[in-house]
């Protein structure tokens, strides 16, 4: 049943594209739909080629519905005249750099079908990324994008909710792992907890934004992923110092603020326990494997510096037939014998695809976090100021936790991502239209 509606999806795809073109109002409420089906990322993935048991960070050619109504959006863009460039702005082409730098890497992959895999990924969120920049640009349309965010965070918080109340220890919401979910929820947690700083409750869309603020959170807690939860006052303090930039309302937002702390407090308290149980009672192995296949990674870069031993190819590359658990383990006096990933983004890059692509994925990632920065003095005294302090937050936290896990390279985690850095980027390219909207006003 899954085949057939994508099927259907598939071939109505150019269908939808043709009617956007022609009735370009529609374009909104498509983008409302690709949004919520974030939400159903795994029930609406297809992998064709598909190594469902191959333990990587891509196991067949993915396909989902938010590619394929993103592809819709964007073909209507472009015979609109709304598409003018394929990198606006310098992120994209820092993505476009690392996505190059990385292409060597197929070369000398060992499965060269499941490298394929990994550079596909690439190739279709890389639409998705540009589709959101596009559609803000269009249409300036930000306050729809925080409200379609809100009821995703909503959505996830549910799934978590049910599944905690079901009995599940560490539940992952509608991402693929708890600690998946812990990462995503620190990136949207801020966000909207920068909203209720900057905006309170005015409106009845402040009230539902607000309202995401403290599911994310929770539902970062109930993840029990040990990295998130020891993120969550570098990234909200973040946000909370970098909130208080904008120069505007100070009074207001100390009063918001202060109910937060209480509550706060008294929600930890209650669910300090298992907090507690799960750092003080976590298993030694999992802090050795990391250990373990760092050393792996290790190896595996002395060997192959420059392109790696191949993207998406780290575990077969920890078969037998190849050295590098031999090697680990001799260093470390132990017997190797792993399948899974290394647990930190950034060694697995590196292993994967040499130095040189490990280089161009933490300048993309810090040219966000700069820009954030920046546009927190841009943006200060308008509405917006307070999306760059909640992102360089969020950002913050992915970047950290990403030392201790690889789970930034899933496909949901990615596209949350992405997501954020395009809306970054349509900031970055229109701030000057918010500071002299905000010199009318004042003026």
């Amino acid at each position: 049943m899954k085949y057939y509606v994508f099927s259907v999806a598939l071939i109505g795809t150019p269908f939808l594209a043709f009617l956007l073109c022609v009735n370009f109002r529609w374009v909104k409420y498509v983008f409302w739909v690709m949004v919520a089906a974030m939400g159903l990322y795994q029930e609406t993935s297809i992998n064709f080629f598909s190594h469902e048991e191959y333990p990587g960070s891509s196991r067949g050619m993915e396909v989902s519905l938010i590619h394929l109504l993103s592809f819709a959006i964007l073909v209507a863009f472009f015979v609109r005249g709304k598409l003018r460039r394929l990198f606006p702005e310098a992120g994209y082409r820092l993505y476009f750099i690392y996505f190059l730098l990385c292409l060597p890497s197929v070369a000398v992959a060992a499965d060269g079908l499941i490298a394929w895999f990994e550079v596909w990924k690439m190739m279709v969120l890389f639409i998705f990324y540009l589709m959101v920049y596009t559609y803000l640009k269009s249409t300036d349309d930000v306050q729809s994008i925080l409200v379609s965010l809100a009821i995703f965070t909503m959505i996830n918080f549910f799934v978590v909710a049910r599944q905690h109340y079901s009995g599940i220890y560490q539940p992952a919401g509608v991402f693929p792992h708890r600690n998946c979910m812990g990462m995503g929820m620190l990136l949207f947690g801020p966000l909207f907890y920068a909203y209720y700083l900057s905006r309170g409750l005015k409106t009845k869309i402040d009230k539902f934004c607000a309202a995401a603020f403290p599911l994310a959170a929770i539902a970062t807690f109930w993840s029990y992923s040990r990295g998130a939860i020891t993120l969550i006052p570098v990234s909200y303090g973040i946000t909370t110092l970098a909130c208080t930039w904008d120069g505007r309302g100070q009074g207001g937002k100390v009063k918001r603020l202060m109910p937060l702390v209480i509550l706060a407090i008294l929600g930890f308290m209650a669910i300090l326990p298992r907090v507690v149980d799960r750092f003080e009672n976590a298993s030694e192995a999992s802090a050795n494997t990391r250990v373990e296949l760092a050393h792996c990674g290790w190896e595996m870069i002395k060997d192959n510096p420059i392109i790696g031993v191949g993207i998406n190819n780290w575990s077969i590359n920890m078969g037998p037939e190849y050295p590098y658990q031999d090697r680990a383990g001799d260093a470390l006096g132990v017997k190797l014998n792993y399948n899974g990933i290394v647990e930190t983004v950034y060694i697995l890059i590196c292993a994967e695809c040499g130095i040189p692509a490990l280089l161009g994925f933490i300048v993309w990632l810090l040219w966000y976090w700069f820009v954030c920065l920046r546009l927190l003095g841009r943006l200060r005294g308008t509405q917006w100021h307070f999306i760059a302090a909640g992102l360089l937050g969020g950002f913050t936290a992915n970047y950290l936790q990403s030392v201790l896990e690889w789970v930034l390279r899933q496909q949901l985690n990615f596209i949350c991502l992405m997501f954020m850095f395009a809306l970054v980027s349509y900031l970055n390219t229109s701030w000057r239209k918010f500071a002299e909207n905000k010199a009318r006003v004042e003026g």
